[in-house]
């Protein structure tokens, strides 16, 4: 049994991942047909069903910062995960920023704090998988722009380490270097809900971008063949 989670349901090989543990209810409650819970401990909501296409699908929250997200990761990699998709939030660099707007992750750069423990040092980079990268992308059509997103511990973040990245979350680098280190499929999608210059997403965009992100991350992860 995982350190961590005390799965009480099967856990399928294709996760979702979020943060916020009311975001895995929103979109366990979005995608499956007949949610169950598969997990409460430690606070980490976690929800097993099937989609109405008939995939198994597991939707697990994450907790605060990259290395919540990399020992959650670990565990569900122990009950059987093989790929996943991360689900998250993000603050936006730039006025071209908007608050809403999906950002699909084609690099997460290392802006500093805990990168190092997942062996990547500051200004480097960890990629999502690209086959499951460019399902999702596909799944989201015109509705999301790739970006590069610097991950980093806490705001606001270091210009020169953050340089070049459209914006900043705490926990992609994490998930996408453990998943490379576990020989996991992994890609991740973005919900900008600030900016750099104060704008903030009014709660019902943040859950209206959350639903239409989820229902890419399932799409992407229906195919069980997309690891390379």
């Amino acid at each position: 049994m995982p350190a961590r989670l005390k799965p009480t349901a099967p856990i399928a090989p294709a996760a979702i991942l979020v943060g916020d543990p009311g975001r895995a209810l929103l979109l366990a409650q979005e995608l499956l047909e007949q949610p169950k819970m598969s997990n409460h401990a430690r606070g980490l909501w976690g929800y097993g069903g099937r989609t109405p296409e008939g995939e198994e699908l597991t939707i697990q929250a994450t907790g605060i910062g990259g290395p919540s997200a990399a020992l959650v990761l670990a565990d569900l990699a122990e009950l059987g995960v093989e790929r996943a998709v991360r689900v998250g939030t993000c603050v936006a660099f730039g006025p071209a920023a908007r608050p809403g707007e999906l950002l699909a992750v084609e690099t997460a750069l290392a802006a500093g704090g805990s990168a190092a423990c997942f062996g990547v040092g500051a200004g480097e980079t960890a990629a999502p998988d690209p086959a499951l990268h460019r399902r999702l992308v596909g799944a989201l059509a015109d509705g999301a722009r790739e970006a590069t997103v610097a991950s980093l511990d806490t705001m606001p973040a270091d210009p020169q380490l953050a340089a070049g990245a459209a914006a900043a979350d705490m926990q992609t680098l994490a998930v996408l270097a453990t998943a490379r280190k576990l020989d996991l499929a992994a890609a991740a999608v973005l919900i900008v809900t600030a900016t750099e210059q104060g704008a903030r997403a009014e709660e019902e965009l943040v859950e209206e971008a959350a639903r239409k992100a989820g229902r890419a991350a399932a799409q992407a992860l229906s195919n069980p063949q997309v690891k390379g």
